[in-house]
């Protein structure tokens, strides 16, 4: 199975759609096949996800009677914010920063994955700096985290099962990978958590760097989902449910075509398109 698949159990938030009842309940206008009268959204991605770029370049957003803008945001995280200053109408992301976002008052979670899986766990990977062989040499060392995410979280619970407190690390705030990949690189930070065949293609080319471990030797579970306003939802009820239908059906498309799923990206976000060719640390 290609790297690809491993991306895609990630970001495709659809194999195993739960959409809440006030989505399904009440009438709407229909998306679906109302050839010029569309719903506009407006979607928070990232260059790594390839079912939004699939549904969008295939015409199958299209066809769903969706005319989708995709915006690119360095982290899901940042899609997420993104939604505070209207930016985006619809955001995917991991469990902590939708809550939090929920939290904030007028957004609702309408899918959900179920992906909080220990597969999906070990593509989570910790890389070090070569000097550093356990957790325990960590103490004293400069740890990134990707703002406005669950990766806090992560090292506490990391840490503290191996006998190493917060207190005893300096967490450094980064906003993107890429940015964690040159502190990596240079030693201004000692460890950073990544996600992904391409970003662990990529850190694992590192020759000051080794991976460590990964999320599924902990106990944390990382589960995605989808978020927009209560005021999308509430006025695009069976829109917003044929939207879903595009992402179900473009996440399919991506599985069955994986190189042409592969071609996509490269000619969209200039993903190096080997990183879909072999198969995933498994």
């Amino acid at each position: 199975m290609s790297k690809l698949r491993a991306i895609i159990r990630y970001v495709s938030l659809f194999a195993a759609l739960i959409l809440t009842v006030s989505l399904l309940s009440g009438c709407g206008t229909s998306a679906e096949g109302q050839g010029s009268n569309k719903l506009k959204l407006r979607i928070a991605d990232i260059s790594t996800n390839p079912i939004f770029r699939v549904a969008k370049s295939k015409g199958i957003f299209d066809k769903h009677g969706i005319d989708a803008e995709l915006v690119t945001f360095a982290t899901p995280a940042e899609g997420i914010n993104s939604l505070f200053i209207k930016q985006v109408d619809v955001a995917f992301g991991a469990d902590y920063p939708l809550i939090n976002a929920v939290s904030k008052g007028d957004y609702s979670i309408f899918a959900s994955s179920g992906s909080a899986t220990d597969q999906g766990a070990k593509e989570w990977k910790l890389y070090v700096r070569n000097e550093i062989k356990s957790a325990e040499d960590l103490k004293g060392k400069k740890l990134s985290f990707s703002r406005g995410t669950f990766i806090p979280y992560l090292w506490d619970v990391y840490l503290s099962e191996n006998g190493v407190s917060l207190s005893e690390v300096e967490l450094i705030g980064q906003g993107a990978f890429d940015e964690a990949y040159v502190a990596l690189q240079k030693g201004e930070i000692d460890a950073t958590w990544i996600y992904g065949a391409v970003l662990n293609e990529k850190f694992s080319a590192l020759e000051e760097a080794h991976e460590l471990t990964d999320m599924s030797q902990t106990p944390v579970r990382l589960g995605t989902g989808l978020i927009a306003t209560n005021e999308v939802l509430d006025n695009n009820q069976e829109g917003m449910v044929a939207f879903l239908k595009a992402l179900d059906e473009a996440s399919e498309y991506s599985q069955a075509n994986p190189d042409e799923t592969a071609d996509i990206l490269y000619e969209e976000v200039k993903q190096p398109k080997r990183s879909y060719a072999e198969g995933p640390a498994q």
